[in-house]
């Protein structure tokens, strides 16, 4: 065998262990599910601002088989949810904005490791947008979050919040969003935004410098001159209790949250948290969101459905021959025979004579994307 030969039956041969080596079950499967949870809990624990994200949709897996472990390759969408990242609230349990309040969502690529069955993230990438479907006339505008006069409204809304709180005084930490709505009366806004308990001389406040300080989310809505403010505690600042009753000895907190007042670029006019957007020390080359390859999904028949019709289609297409048809078509230089057997076919009476059974629809399952959670 000469070397091209060589060359070209080594191809043939990489190439078919790597396709029985690259598996892509279903995006809705228990397996894909796994994954895209702890893609999702990961992620999470990568975005130390502001709000934490639901998984919305898978959007193509693939397996990779190897020696040492699988890799998990996943494209999945994400949606912002109302809950802080210091929030302890489950994502599951955590509300999915809703797209007249401008949705932000989030498409990441992940790549994963199984080793002894567990999973691992060794990779992501993402890209956060907002969501532009469903914007209403007249709906709420999300606003740049260094918005100056919807941070003054902030600043109105704390002052509100620490003239009726007593023996404790907050400071801002993060605002997580900023929007208005043109109404009768003017510009109405409304704002979220993380507080944290101060220490405060004269007119000076400062943070506390306190992983038991007390933190929480607030809300503020109305005109600038009055303002409405409402607040929860993140109940993660109570000391944890392990099994055996004790308490720890000292709570599991992210770290502090850097404020964003006056930190952003006008010119950026960021109106929204972005996901981290990329961590690939492996550099591992998996990293290849919507590429034109999982574009394009080919429609798969159920297992026994596809088997189960089949002879019936077969024998709609090309019904069985006798023995004479099978006299008359073995001569292929006899053009008489192929005619009177074609013939033979078209009497309504070897169709009535012929049990047919009825056709049944094959039900086509997509394996990927998987299934729309929210919207």
């Amino acid at each position: 065998m000469n070397l091209l030969g060589i060359t070209l039956l080594l191809g043939l041969v990489v190439g078919t262990w790597a396709q029985l080596n690259i598996l892509q079950p279903p995006c809705d499967s228990p397996e894909a599910e796994e994954a895209a949870m702890v893609a999702q809990d990961y992620l999470n624990a990568q975005h130390t601002h502001f709000y934490k994200y639901a998984l919305n949709r898978i959007e193509d897996i693939k397996v990779y088989k190897m020696v040492d472990g699988d890799t998990f390759v996943l494209e999945v969408d994400l949606l912002e949810t109302d809950c802080h990242v210091l929030d302890p609230t489950p994502v599951a349990n955590c509300t999915v904005r809703p797209k007249h309040l401008t949705a932000i969502e989030g498409e990441c690529d992940v790549v994963l490791k199984r080793v002894d069955g567990a999973l691992t993230v060794t990779a992501f990438k993402c890209k956060t947008e907002e969501s532009t479907e469903d914007i209403c006339l007249g709906c709420p505008t999300l606003l740049p979050l260094n918005h100056t006069m919807a941070l003054d409204f902030v600043q109105a809304s704390l002052t509100k919040l620490n003239n009726r709180t007593e023996n404790m005084t907050f400071t801002l930490l993060e605002v997580g969003r900023m929007s208005s709505q043109i109404v009768a009366g003017g510009a109405k806004y409304a704002a979220e935004y993380v507080v944290i308990e101060a220490n405060c001389i004269n007119d000076t406040c400062m943070a506390l410098n306190d992983t038991m300080a007390a933190r929480g989310i607030c809300s503020a809505e109305g005109l600038s001159i009055d303002p409405t403010v409402d607040c929860r505690m993140f109940s993660s600042l109570v000391p944890l209790v392990d099994a055996n009753g004790t308490a720890a000895a000292e709570p599991i907190l992210p770290p502090l949250l850097h404020v964003h007042l006056g930190s952003l670029s006008p010119k950026h006019g960021l109106r929204h948290h972005k996901l981290t957007a990329l961590h690939n020390p492996q550099l591992s080359g998996l990293l290849s969101a919507e590429s034109a390859e999982s574009a394009e999904v080919v429609p798969v028949a159920p297992a026994g459905t596809a088997a189960a019709t089949a002879p019936a289609t077969a024998a709609l297409a090309d019904p069985a021959p006798n023995a004479a048809d099978m006299s008359l078509s073995s001569d292929s230089s006899a053009s008489k025979e192929i005619l009177i057997s074609l013939k033979r076919r078209d009497v309504p009476a070897a169709i009535v004579d012929v049990p047919v059974a009825p056709m049944v629809p094959v039900a086509l399952v997509p394996v990927c994307p998987g299934r729309v959670r929210f919207f």
